[in-house]
């Protein structure tokens, strides 16, 4: 079960790391391009959601790899 864990971790860091590659390429960059009014959602995009996704997932997914979820017997 630890080894799935550990799979599954490595697969959370590569979700987020596309996921932020996401908002910043497909989502944010086109309306930057588009201006107007479209800028405060790029903004949002670009230095609010893109880190939060992106940070949070890779940690989690580190935290998997180094086993902080599996059982500890003794506590």
């Amino acid at each position: 079960m630890n080894a799935i864990k550990k799979i599954l971790g490595v697969l959370w860091i590569l979700i987020g790391l596309y996921a932020g590659y996401y908002l910043i390429i497909n989502q944010a960059v086109p309306l930057w391009k588009s201006g107007g009014n479209d800028l405060v959602p790029a903004i949002i995009y670009s230095f609010i959601l893109a880190p939060i996704i992106t940070l949070g997932m890779s940690v989690f997914g580190l935290y998997a790899i180094q086993g902080e979820f599996s059982a500890k017997e003794n506590e």
